[in-house]
């Protein structure tokens, strides 16, 4: 059904790609496993493109993410959607601050929902990190886990079995922090 509703679109696969890796939580970890499974492209053109579409957005997030959310705050809905995206990026700022470059590469190379380019820019905006500095440790953040989520794409379920016994982890070290 969805590759009928893809080819119905008439784009091609690697363009949906692109757009996949540039959209928010998708990112670049739906957009591999798409590009690879259900568009059957090669693995390394994949990894390519994913890589170009999740850092599409970056440089206008970084610069402009300040003056768009305060133009959408000036709505009851916007308000209240900005103030999610904000409290959740400054969940994560200490890390960030603290590590500056560092901790933002490794926050945008977990491989998880919530921890991507797009959080990343957003809290380095929201700490005032240099644009330079934002967008290569987030860039190297973005290699990094598309290598994470090409290898896992390729393991097949060797790569399933090592993301379950991965989450179940991190389940039990945030369970025991409480």
């Amino acid at each position: 059904m969805v590759e009928e509703l893809i080819r119905m679109l008439d784009v091609p696969n690697e363009l949906l790609v692109i757009v996949m890796a540039a959209l928010p939580v998708i990112e670049l970890r739906g957009a591999i496993p798409a590009g690879i499974g259900l568009f059957h492209l090669e693995w390394y053109v994949v990894f390519v493109l994913a890589i170009v579409g999740n850092l599409l957005p970056v440089p206008f997030l970084l610069l402009f993410f300040q003056t768009i959310a305060n133009y959408i705050r000036r709505g009851r809905v916007g308000a209240k959607l900005i103030g999610l995206i904000v409290r959740h990026a400054e969940h994560h700022t200490v890390t960030i601050e603290k590590y500056k470059g560092v901790g933002l590469m490794i926050f945008v190379a977990i491989p998880l929902p919530w921890t991507g380019a797009w959080t990343g820019a957003i809290v380095a905006s929201l700490l005032g990190m240099t644009f330079k500095r934002s967008f290569f440790s987030i860039m190297a953040g973005v290699i990094i886990s598309g290598v994470i989520v090409t290898t896992l794409v390729l393991s097949g379920w060797v790569g399933v079995g090592i993301v379950g016994l991965g989450l179940m982890a991190l389940a039990i070290m945030s369970l025991r922090k409480m």
